[in-house]
């Protein structure tokens, strides 16, 4: 709905800087806002106290947590998720989640408060230079000074947020500003909405010619800006035309998992059989992704800055064409219009010859399901296949990042588009929090919030916001008593020597029991399901705390295994070194 806002008649009116703020907050349509109050800001707080019927104020425990909130917000809906935070500790606190949603393209407007206009230079109470430490991290950062301004501020911020790549901007507000009242007409200025470029005919046809020449296409899906209709245009397209479609990091939820096209995951580790098949391709066509270091193994899976394959590459940002791969046949357009020109493209040719291809890396990937062992007694593939089985098809899953992500990247099959929230940008802590804003933006849809140990440690006060607010989640807390990632990585590099990575927890399930919450903890996989019953009766939702060791590296490696591996290679290495004649073998 569009806001019925004041002062936009032409008649004269009092309104302070917050007052005008607010009204341009309802003009683009903001129905929540997430923050953590700060004195900087209190006459927005004021403010929006009275428009609380339109615009929800959720109140965070931790200014990281409130910015990964619009995060999540910002890639379920499509538009800039809002928050608000205080000068110097607030904003740097969050900093991350304007990290998160410059890295996995989503569209956020952070406003910050600051000092007042007559102390700034002065390093005065919390001071920081905010548009200089933000300009970096965002797509566009500046400071307000005249409340007049602020129409045209609040219409560029979001504007921006949304226009080419998605992105965060940062709106800093000194405290006099907000306060100031203004004497003349107010408007409130227009909604927001992204202009997409669109592609141009002749590189259609070009795109349709490769198509109908290649005989092992494979598609990567990424990147922010996607909407259902563009999902479903372009599965019509990829089905007339035969072409697989993967997914580029934590992009699971674009194509349903199941379809007949969707062959897999680009993630960290992807399945090597996917990666063997990627290599084998002669078209590549990357489709909103940024084909990032995560996506293609350090830029090893595809070869930069020539591929081996033809690579086609469609992206929203002209700037993103070019700047890692140079493309054969590179298309700046919004990915909506792109989608709607490949389903009323005409695809049939070459799609028999190109029909074994797809079958054959569908029943690869179909293959991939089958589970992997893991060490101790709860079998972690086990429990995400009893999860999919228990709830709902178009449950959303939020994860922060960590070796424990693999579980879920593998197992679980993500059927609704925009189910899947976690960071490209590989922050941990994002799993609660995002879980909150989930619950809050769609509460008739289930919430799986999984995390580590150390992941759910960074952010997990934010439980305490969910009962506030009545959002009852699901949480998974796997714990290992470790960085897992971290020491997957220091055993491979420096076997043996543990240092630094062992953590040593609180009782997760009695933690939760204090916020209000159900608290489980499992130890056998046995005693899962009763524990997920016992949550999903919760009204106010609940947390399995669940005990694996630390031998449970990775899906793929036991910690034991690892360091062997590493040993056995230092030694050859060492040996090398010390009896280099024994390696060079007879020469004469």
């Amino acid at each position: 709905m569009t806001a019925e806002v004041a002062a936009t008649d032409g008649a004269a009116t009092r309104r302070s800087g917050a007052e005008i703020l607010v009204d341009c907050l309802r003009r683009q349509d903001v129905d929540q806002v997430f923050c953590v109050p700060g004195e900087s800001y209190l006459a927005v707080l004021d403010a929006l106290h009275d428009v609380a019927d339109d615009v929800r104020l959720v109140v965070c425990r931790q200014e990281g947590g409130a910015a990964n909130m619009a995060d999540a917000y910002g890639k379920l809906t499509g538009r800039p998720g809002v928050s608000f935070v205080t000068r110097g500790p607030g904003a740097t606190n969050a900093s991350i989640g304007v990290h998160t949603a410059f890295q996995d393209s989503t569209p956020m407007v952070l406003f910050i408060g600051q000092v007042a206009r007559g102390f700034k230079d002065r390093e005065g109470f919390q001071e920081v230079d905010l548009v200089a430490m933000f300009r970096p991290l965002a797509k566009w950062a500046a400071e307000i000074d005249d409340p007049r301004r602020l129409p045209e501020y609040v219409h560029r911020a979001f504007q921006t947020a949304m226009a080419g790549r998605p992105g965060p901007v940062v709106l800093v507000l000194p405290e006099d500003m907000l306060s100031e009242q203004v004497a003349v007409p107010v408007d409130a200025g227009r909604r927001a909405d992204p202009v997409p470029a669109a592609p141009r005919p002749d590189q259609m046809e070009a795109f349709a010619a490769l198509v109908a020449e290649a005989k092992r296409p494979l598609m990567i899906l990424g990147g922010g800006g996607w909407t259902a209709k563009a999902r479903d245009d372009l599965l019509a397209f990829a089905d007339r035309a035969q072409v697989p479609i993967a997914a580029s990091l934590r992009c699971q939820d674009y194509v349903p998992n199941t379809h007949p096209l969707y062959v897999g995951h680009f993630t960290i580790g992807a399945e090597p059989q996917l990666v063997k098949r990627l290599a084998e391709a002669d078209l590549v066509v990357a489709f909103g992704t940024r084909l990032g270091e995560m996506t293609t193994a350090g830029y090893r899976l595809l070869t930069a800055p020539r591929t081996r394959q033809t690579l086609v590459h469609i992206h929203a940002d002209s700037e993103e064409l070019g700047r890692v791969y140079q493309a054969d046949l590179p298309i700046n357009a919004g990915l909506a219009p792109f989608a709607a020109a490949l389903a009323a493209l005409d695809a049939g040719a070459g799609a028999p010859m190109r029909r074994a291809w797809v079958q054959s890396l569908k029943a690869e990937h179909d293959a991939s399901y089958v589970p992997l062992p893991n060490a101790g007694a709860v079998d972690l593939p086990e429990v995400f296949r009893h999860l999919q089985e228990v709830l709902p098809d178009d449950t959303i899953v939020t994860n922060g990042a960590g070796n424990y992500t693999g579980w879920v990247h593998k197992y679980w099959r993500f059927s609704a588009f925009r189910s899947q929230l976690a960071p490209t940008s590989g922050a941990m802590g994002y799993g609660v929090p995002a879980a909150v804003a989930a619950k809050l933006t769609c509460p008739d849809r289930t919430v799986l919030s999984v995390n580590g140990d150390g992941c759910f440690l960074m952010n997990g006060q934010e439980m305490a916001t969910a009962v506030q607010y009545g959002a009852p989640i699901i949480y998974l807390v796997i714990n290992n008593g470790m960085y897992g990632t971290i020491r997957m990585h220091q055993e491979r590099e420096y076997p043996a020597r543990v240092f630094g990575t062992d953590l040593h927890n609180p009782d997760f399930a009695m933690l939760a029991r204090s916020y209000g919450l159900a608290g489980l903890r499992v130890e056998r996989t046995e005693d899962f399901a009763q524990a997920l019953d016992t949550i999903l009766q919760s009204p106010t939702g609940g947390l399995i705390e669940l005990i694996v060791p630390q031998e449970a590296l990775s899906i793929r490696s036991s910690l034991s295994a690892l360091r062997a591996a590493a040993l056995d290679r230092q030694a050859a290495q060492h040996n090398a070194i010390t009896h280099p004649a024994s390696n060079q073998g007879n020469r004469r």
